[in-house]
C-alpha cells in the first residue's frame, strides 16, 4: 500500500423558529412545552483515496441548540454543544465497509440501529448486510441484531427484500415497484414482522394537473393518502390516515441556502420557522 492524503470538506447548519406542542417521544403522552428553538451545526467532512485505490471517509459534527424534527412533528431537545464521530468507510472493488458505533440505521426498520455495515453488488443486485457488535450496549435487540437488504431491477420492475434479526425473532419484507408510464407508479408490499401476521399493502401514485397524489391500503384496516401541490413558490403537502390524523405543511426556498418551513397536525401541534444551509 502507498501513502495516502485527505481532503476535509466543511459546511454548516442552522435553523430558527417557534413550536407549539410538539411530540418529545413520537406519542401524544409527552409534549414539550410551547416556546422558540434555535440551532447551528457545523460538519467536517475528510475524503481520500490511497494510491492502491482504496477511497476512505470520516465526519466529524458539532451541534448545539434546540431542534426541531420537521417530518414527523416531534422536539428533539437540547443539543448540549455536543461533538460527535460520524461514519468512518472505507471503499474499493470489495465494496464499501462503513464504521459507526449505533449510528447504522436496521435495513429493515428504525427499531435497532447497528456498529457496522457491508454494502456491494453482484451482478444486478446490490446488497447491504449491518451488524450490531453489541459490546457497549445492554440492550439485547442491539446486542444480537443484524440485518440485510437486497434490491434489483428487472423489466422496469424495482424488488427489495429487506430482514433483521433480533432477540426479538426475524422479520422480513418484499416490496415491489413499477411505473406504469410517466405519471402512474404502483407498489405492493408483503411484510412480516417477528411474533405478529403478515400484511399486505398496495399503492399507486400519480400527478394530475399539478397535484401529486399518493395512496396506500393495507389488509389490517391501514390506509394513507397524501397529496402535494406547488403554488406561488410554496410546496403544500397534506396527509390523512385511517385514524383521521392529518398532517400539512409548507416550505419555500427563499434563494441563499434559506428555506422556509411550517406545519401544523391534527394533534394541534404547529412550527415555523427559517432553515440555513452554508
Amino acid at each position: 500500500a502507498g501513502m495516502a492524503s485527505a481532503d476535509i470538506t466543511i459546511s454548516g447548519h442552522a435553523a430558527a423558529g417557534i413550536h407549539s406542542g410538539l411530540d418529545t417521544a413520537g406519542t401524544s403522552t409527552a409534549v414539550a412545552a410551547d416556546g422558540i428553538y434555535s440551532n447551528v451545526g457545523v460538519d467536517f467532512t475528510m475524503t481520500g483515496a490511497t494510491d492502491n485505490g482504496i477511497s476512505f471517509s470520516a465526519s466529524l459534527n458539532i451541534d448545539a441548540g434546540e431542534e426541531i424534527d420537521t417530518g414527523d412533528f416531534e422536539y428533539d431537545g437540547d443539543d448540549g454543544g455536543k461533538a460527535g464521530l460520524g461514519a468512518v468507510s472505507m471503499t474499493g472493488t470489495f465494496g464499501t465497509l462503513t464504521f459507526d458505533e449505533q449510528g447504522i440505521d436496521n435495513l429493515y426498520s428504525d427499531a435497532t440501529s447497528h456498529d457496522v455495515s457491508y454494502a456491494t453488488t453482484v451482478g444486478p443486485v446490490a446488497l447491504t448486510v449491518a451488524h450490531s457488535v453489541g459490546a457497549v450496549s445492554t440492550d439485547t435487540d442491539y446486542a444480537k441484531a443484524t440485518s440485510f437488504s437486497a434490491s434489483t431491477t428487472q423489466s422496469g420492475m424495482a424488488f427489495t427484500l429487506t430482514g433483521s434479526e433480533t432477540a426479538s425473532g426475524t422479520s422480513a419484507s418484499l416490496a415491489m415497484a413499477y411505473a406504469l408510464n410517466d405519471t402512474v407508479s404502483i407498489s405492493a408490499e408483503t411484510d412480516q414482522v417477528a411474533g405478529a401476521e403478515s400484511v399486505q399493502t398496495i399503492g399507486a401514485s400519480t400527478t394530475l394537473n399539478g397535484v401529486s397524489v399518493a395512496i396506500s391500503s393495507a389488509n389490517n384496516s391501514t390506509w394513507d393518502v397524501d397529496l402535494g401541490y406547488t403554488v406561488g413558490g410554496f410546496a403544500l403537502t397534506y396527509g390523512v390516515d385511517e385514524t383521521d390524523g392529518w398532517t400539512a405543511s409548507a416550505t419555500a426556498a427563499l434563494g441563499g441556502g434559506a428555506t422556509f418551513q411550517a406545519g401544523v397536525d391534527s394533534e394541534d401541534s404547529s412550527y415555523a420557522g427559517v432553515s440555513f444551509a452554508f
